[in-house]
């Protein structure tokens, strides 16, 4: 063989290896490819090995792991005109892989953009106390409104969850100021709910004793008995009710006065 013959048996080995390599296609097992012959789609394949025809036949592998985006944070103006900086995570996957390829350029980017701009909009919707309490029925719309918009690409929104918003100083401020105002005024009724329990119970107890008068003097017996446990050097005695009941009964003679 002459030098030109070597050549062009190595050009020739060279090319089938080039070929060859083109041709043989792995897919993983949370992959699936798109195979395009001819610029037609043949549909999704894997996993598993395949052959492809080198020129004629282009694969595009689409992953079916769920991505985790987050939504940059968004300056918006809630429903009652407050400025609130809100920010989320998206949570999607795709479910058809020859619509996410066919249908949308790029479809990890076109569910960033549709996040952004529904999550604007719904915010813009909102109250700012809607937004504080009741997280989960936006968390629920956002997640609805999205899936919808990314349905027809193939692809899968399963959560939307709002992770921070944060509010300027002066409403952080105003807040605090009315939830100590919240806090005073539920200890007031407290108070006020056991002083009037405390009176209503002193007002049976005194009716008690008013019909059991021996009760009060056992009574002051016993409180007697916990001021003597004290060593106090001072013990005061006092007078039986029914004595005192008594001088209340016995009227004064009447003096009987000199003739002027």
């Amino acid at each position: 063989m002459d030098l030109d013959t070597l050549i062009g048996i190595a050009l020739a080995v060279a090319v089938v290896a080039i070929l060859l390599s083109q041709s043989v296609q792995i897919v993983k097992e949370y992959e699936r490819g798109v195979i395009f012959r001819l610029g037609r789609s043949r549909g999704a394949k894997g996993p598993g090995l395949f052959f492809i025809i080198p020129i004629i036949d282009k694969m595009v592998k689409v992953s079916l792991q769920t991505v985790t985006m987050d939504i940059p944070p968004q300056d918006i103006i809630t429903k009652d005109n407050v400025t609130v900086r809100v920010n989320a995570v998206t949570y999607f996957r795709v479910i058809d892989p020859s619509h996410a390829v066919i249908e949308v350029e790029n479809y990890a980017f076109a569910t960033s953009q549709i996040s952004q701009t529904t999550l604007r909009s719904i915010i813009g919707q909102a109250d700012l106390d809607d937004l504080l309490t009741k997280r989960d029925d936006i968390n629920a719309e956002l997640q609805s409104i999205i899936d919808s918009h990314t349905d027809p690409w193939g692809v899968k929104v399963s959560v939307v969850e709002v992770k921070d918003v944060e509010l300027p100083d002066s409403m952080r401020r105003a807040m605090a100021r009315q939830a100590e105002a919240e806090r005073d005024r539920r200890a007031k009724v407290i108070h006020a709910k056991g002083e009037q329990e405390a009176a209503e119970t002193l007002s049976r107890a005194a009716a008690e004793l008013e019909e059991h008068p021996a009760a009060l003097q056992l009574r002051l017996l016993s409180t007697m008995t916990e001021v003597a446990a004290e060593k106090n050097s001072t013990l005061i005695f006092p007078l039986p009710v029914e004595m005192l009941r008594f001088f209340e009964n016995v009227t004064p003679p009447e003096i009987p006065r000199s003739p002027s």
